[in-house]
């Protein structure tokens, strides 16, 4: 390899240590992920909430099975709690949980939005809020029972899509909380979009909130907000047991993936990278010095036709007419075998009518090609013109077929 090649490879693999160096020493990213998940630290995750649930309450279970297959194989009375950005619970799963709730349980949900079929059930209806003017994507929300501080205003400022409950039914609703669009410090702030209510069902009750980040590390660290958590959490009666629904979660409890290991640890994941960029390098490199050009192989001529016309034309020069005369009769016999399926063992008039008829030619044309080859047959010498007209008539008979 010559000083130049040298200097360059150098070069190139101090730059890919800078990289690597720089990524390592960099901060890690706040992973934003909308997790959910109860063993998450992340913003997002509900680490938090879940070491301050298990403080109040002694009797709190997580759920990891889809609530319709857990109340179907247990008998359980108390809280249902959901939270997540999304939650679906499907036709014959809501039933059931409806017909659980109206034995005189309670069922919690704290979602995004909700299902048709819930809201149809309990005459409710959501809405987005309008983010106009709103670009800085900052909201606040606020409970409205008395016994709960309701003075106080809780800001969340991260970018998301809100809904609100803009129809509900006022004789069975009862309102529980406001959400609205943060106006800031020195204005007004009407907080008139309503995001938490409480409704009777049969024996039991259900409490929706639109607000799930109410459950997130991100907004109760961030203080006073967790004390509008735990005003949701005082709905609840938190001497009975608590079903934490861990199903219906976005964050993964445990990761399938054998990469895993090594893409969550940052030792390993750059010692990983730096593997793949090694192996790359020795195959650009290694391949290179090894590769040689590939011959090119020219495929074998048919020399056939070649060894056929010199034989030919060795007849033809000594004056073996007559050889070349029955070579060609034979052959021409041949092609009315393979070609018109007529046997020539015996030639007479039904077989030159049979073979005109075959061939596309007239009686007579076949007839006197016929003639010729009999009298080829007879003479024991062949002139050079009447080879050629031999020739001349049958390659004339072929052209007909």
């Amino acid at each position: 390899m010559s000083k130049k090649g040298k200097i360059y490879i150098t070069l190139v693999l101090l730059t890919l240590f800078a990289i690597v160096a720089v990524e390592m020493t960099k901060p890690e990213p706040i992973n934003w992920f909308p997790s959910y998940a109860l063993h998450h630290k992340i913003p997002f995750g509900s680490y938090v909430f879940n070491e301050q649930l298990e403080r109040v309450s002694n009797d709190v279970t997580t759920v990891e099975r889809p609530p319709f297959e857990y109340l179907s194989n247990n008998t359980i009375s108390g809280t249902y709690l959901f939270y997540n950005g999304g939650i679906a619970f499907g036709k014959e799963e809501l039933n059931g949980l409806l017909d659980w709730v109206s034995e005189g349980n309670t069922l919690m949900v704290s979602a995004v939005d909700f299902e048709k079929k819930l809201l149809d059930t309990l005459n409710l209806k959501t809405r987005t809020i309008n983010i106009t003017n709103n670009f800085n994507n900052k909201y606040q929300v606020k409970l409205v029972n008395p016994l709960l501080d309701n003075t106080t205003i809780y800001k969340y400022e991260r970018p998301t899509t809100f809904f609100h409950f803009h129809e509900i039914d006022t004789v069975k609703t009862s309102i529980l909380g406001f959400i609205d669009k943060y106006r800031g410090e020195q204005e007004n702030s009407k907080t008139t979009l309503v995001n938490a209510i409480k409704q009777s069902f049969g024996d039991g009750e259900i409490i929706l909130n639109t607000f799930p980040q109410a459950f997130t590390n991100y907004f109760m660290l961030n203080s006073p907000n967790q004390d509008y958590t735990a005003g949701l959490m005082s709905y609840i009666n938190t001497n009975k047991p608590i079903y934490v629904d861990t199903y219906y979660k976005t964050g993964k409890k445990f990761y399938t993936s054998p990469m895993y290991l090594f893409l969550s640890t940052k030792s390993l994941k750059w010692a990983y990278y730096i593997m793949l960029i090694g192996v790359l390098i020795y195959i650009i490199f290694e391949g290179k010095r090894k590769q040689r050009a590939i011959p090119i192989i020219r495929p074998l001529k048919n020399q056939t036709v070649d060894f056929t016309r010199t034989i030919a034309n060795m007849y033809y020069e000594n004056g073996k007419h007559k050889d070349i005369a029955q070579h060609k009769i034979q052959h021409f016999l041949e092609f009315i075998r393979n070609s018109m399926y007529l046997n020539t063992s015996e030639i007479n008039n039904s077989f030159i009518k049979n073979l005109a008829a075959r061939s596309n030619n007239s009686i007579e044309d076949t007839q006197t090609l016929f003639k010729l080859i009999e009298s080829f047959n007879k003479k024991s010498k062949i002139e050079n013109k009447e080879l050629e007209r031999l020739n001349t008539l049958i390659e004339q008979f072929k052209t007909h077929n």
